[in-house]
């Protein structure tokens, strides 16, 4: 398999973006969410938009802003959010993934982005990669009026994420996700990412490379690079790909046959037998399609969907 061996950053320094902040109210907690929109947008011409949903240890911004950029310059609004506990947003405790509860935020963001003046609420798309794909294609099964769904790196089986750890460091996350989620006092954090071979939950792939990439084309943000030790015990039992069968709009799955991080299982995407699914696959592993050389042909996929199920008028 021929992967890239030099990655960079996408340059979108020359796309003219319009941020909004915002706030609302999910899982308890007040989120954060920006909504980017090309310049000449107004509430008088609301635009189609995209709902994008970041992945495993993801904040606004961080290894999106590309697609972000390129979805604006194409024309439509776009928003991204960050889920309770993460980020710019509050909630306690910090630093916590519970799959369920990050899809129940989704929904909030979703219903966020249709109450906005400049945002067209019949002409949405939704966005995921990552940890974030899995919770996109439990929404695209939730509502059957969207437009459509892109999930580019899903992890849509846990178990076979976990598998896919050595048997050392499947009981090394399960130890310590179940003293953290036992003991009293201060929860207990582990690395979210790691340089290969170090502990962390993400190590293979380039993941630290992909880190440090991105924390160089964003120097005026600080990213806290840890993930409460329970949240690994939720993993093997969050499997997406059976909720397949429920999506009804269209979807494109952007699957990397390289990725170790969440395995691309296109034997049990193929299984679900769905004519609503698009499967494209690509020679990458987890993180290559967020960078140069990739990027162009990834963005073309998705642009090339978008442009079928949510043309701009």
């Amino acid at each position: 398999m021929n992967r890239p061996t030099e990655r960079r950053y996408p340059d979108t320094s020359h796309v003219r973006v319009r941020a909004l902040k915002s706030t609302f109210q999910a899982e308890g907690a007040l989120c954060a969410a920006t909504l980017h929109l090309p310049p000449d947008a107004t509430p008088e011409a609301p635009r189609p938009a995209i709902l994008m949903v970041g992945g495993w240890g993801g904040v606004q911004m961080a290894l999106t802003s590309s697609f972000v950029h390129r979805f604006v310059e194409a024309g439509y609004a776009v928003m991204e959010f960050d889920h309770p506990g993460w980020g710019d947003s509050g909630g306690f405790p910090r630093q916590g993934i519970n799959p369920w509860r990050r899809c129940r935020a989704s929904d909030t963001a979703l219903a966020h982005l249709k109450a906005q003046p400049w945002v067209d609420a019949d002409r949405i798309v939704l966005w995921g990669t990552s940890f974030g794909g899995g919770h996109v294609v439990d929404l695209a099964g939730q509502h059957p009026e969207l437009h459509g769904a892109i999930v580019q790196v899903p992890m849509l089986d846990g178990l076979a994420a976990t598998l896919s750890m050595s048997p050392l460091r499947q009981l090394q996350f399960t130890a310590l996700g179940l003293i953290d989620l036992l003991k009293p006092g201060p929860q207990l954090c582990v690395p979210t990412m790691a340089p290969p071979g170090d502990f962390g939950t993400m190590d293979r792939d380039g993941a630290w490379d992909a880190l440090q990439r991105a924390l160089a084309a964003w120097p005026n943000r600080r990213y806290d690079n840890r993930v409460a030790a329970r949240s690994t015990l939720t993993m093997p039992f969050y499997r997406p790909w059976k909720r397949l069968k429920d999506v009804q709009v269209p979807m494109l799955i952007l699957g990397a046959t390289g990725d170790t991080v969440a395995p691309f299982v296109a034997d049990k995407v193929a299984r679900v037998g769905n004519p609503k699914l698009q499967v494209v696959t690509v020679d990458a592993n987890h993180f290559d399609p967020y960078f140069e050389p990739l990027f162009p042909q990834v963005l073309q996929h998705q642009l090339a969907f978008l442009a079928r199920v949510l043309p701009l008028k």
